[in-house]
């Protein structure tokens, strides 16, 4: 189990609490003079009221918890676009020595920093452009003044 993330049993099970407390003060106001239905009506309409609301907020937990998981895995996969991005530099000869930083949003990423030519800087922008799963680069790097 995941101590940040609440088991669903657990989530369920305060949520049930929640309602059944609203039913009993639904209960309670069954007994008001102005309402025409039987005590049964009354009682069949809060439950059928609880039900909704269960499902309705279990609905939302769904919907949170898809959307929980795919911020992770998208934080998880640019974590390892940029980890690429600087193994590929790292790996290439004239690139290797220089400080470049690399960010990746969204795939989207950015390379920041100096490179000693124009071709080194369009050598950097290719090797992130191979990357798998990158979607564009926005190359930043300008042409050390020499």
């Amino acid at each position: 189990m995941n101590p940040r993330n609440p088991r669903p049993q657990s989530q369920a099970r305060g949520l049930l609490t929640a309602l059944a407390v609203a039913a009993v003060a639904a209960l309670a106001a069954c007994g008001a003079e102005d309402d025409p239905r039987t005590a049964g009506q009354q009682l069949d309409d809060a439950v059928a009221t609880a039900k909704a609301e269960t499902q309705a907020a279990g609905d939302r937990i769904a919907q949170e918890a898809r959307e929980a998981r795919a911020e992770l895995g998208e934080s998880v996969t640019d974590a390892r676009i940029t980890a690429a991005v600087n193994a590929k530099l790292a790996g290439d000869d004239e690139l290797s020595a220089l400080r470049i930083d690399v960010d990746t949003e969204a795939g989207h990423v950015v390379l920041d920093g100096e490179a000693p030519s124009g071709t080194a800087r369009q050598r950097a922008e290719q090797l992130a452009r191979a990357v798998d799963g990158v979607r564009d680069v926005d190359n930043r790097l300008t042409v050390k003044a020499g």
